[in-house]
């Protein structure tokens, strides 16, 4: 592969084995990390895969892709991912946001900015050892981990994108894969990075796209469904008139339990032409043209959620993809 990181966001949605055997694949195909979904109830529980995946791989970077200081506490995030970090040390990456089908298959709302930025802060002082202070008193890990691990936001809407220019170490961008999307989505990074005192070429942007890869089938129709949650989230521009009248029909048929399925109601109203804003999808030579002009837009790794089209396995896609940009 080339100088810019290809990662793979596998949500599971498959049993362990499976899940293991997608992760040594990636790795074995030359993915740079591996990033496990977190959403309790309507996929397997995250870090149990980490850590399977861990004891299966030796080089890959992992993290969440991502988790929530809602249905997890931050206290309880930082202790899983100390653990993690003694066993496989500078291959762990926190991937954290405000929360999405995790928090809403609850019936809870997503974090607020300010407690997701407090959450953020005290997981860092737990990981340095330090004591944070909580509303019911002091915490502290009895085991820290010896490094700094990385804090990772999960970012779309504009605040969201401010605050995570402010405090991340990392930015996993979800706003499309349109030029003038991702420019937006910069702008906003830059202006909370300033505002930190921070240099914005040092936060590594990490865009987050979903991806199918045929010769054969239509892989247009596999996406879909990720689309129309990106549609869905703020973004750091405003849809045309078009793009509104397919938000209001996703809004109307979105249904979480169906989360990210290519067969889920939401799926069904997003046409083709949306799809190329949003997606890499279609042919290899399709898909190449795509990765070359994101190459151009100064963000650091495509992080690839793959999903087999027509119904089929993602590890097409995997594969397909690597032989579409090497």
């Amino acid at each position: 592969m080339s100088s810019l990181n290809f990662g793979v966001g596998l949500f599971p949605t498959e049993p362990l084995e499976k899940m293991i055997r997608l992760a040594k694949l990636s790795e074995d195909l030359g993915y740079s990390h591996v990033w496990i979904g977190d959403s309790h109830l309507i996929w397997r529980e995250a870090f149990v895969n980490m850590t399977a995946i861990a004891l299966n791989t030796t080089k890959v970077r992992i993290g969440t892709g991502v988790t929530n200081p809602v249905t997890r506490h931050p206290s309880v995030i930082a202790s899983a991912y100390a653990t993690l970090e003694e066993f496989a040390p500078e291959r762990f990456i926190v991937g954290i946001g405000l929360g999405d089908s995790a928090v809403e298959t609850m019936g809870l709302q997503p974090a607020r900015l300010r407690y997701f930025e407090k959450a953020v802060a005290e997981m860092r002082v737990l990981f340095a050892g330090n004591e944070a202070e909580l509303e019911s008193g002091k915490i502290h890990l009895l085991h820290p981990p010896k490094r700094r691990l990385p804090v990772y936001v999960a970012a779309s809407g504009p605040k969201m994108l401010e605050l995570a220019g402010r405090i991340a170490d990392g930015i996993i961008l979800l706003v499309g894969i349109a030029d003038n999307y991702i420019r937006f989505a910069r702008e906003r990074i830059d202006a909370g990075a300033k505002r930190a005192n921070r240099d914005p070429s040092q936060i590594e942007i990490v865009l987050w796209v979903p991806c199918s890869v045929s010769e054969r089938l239509p892989a247009k129709d596999a996406v879909k469904a990720h689309v129309a949650r990106v549609i869905k989230h703020p973004l750091p521009f405003v849809l045309d008139e078009r793009e509104h009248k397919v938000l209001e029909e996703i809004r109307q048929a979105y249904n979480y339990y169906e989360h990210m399925q290519q067969t889920a109601s939401q799926a069904q109203v997003i046409p083709d032409w949306l799809v190329d804003k949003f997606a890499i999808a279609g042919t290899r030579a399709e898909c190449r043209a795509q990765v070359e002009r994101l190459r151009t837009t100064g963000i650091h790794q495509i992080g690839l959620i793959p999903y087999g089209a027509g119904g089929g396995d993602r590890e097409e896609t995997l594969k397909e993809f690597v032989a579409a940009v090497s």
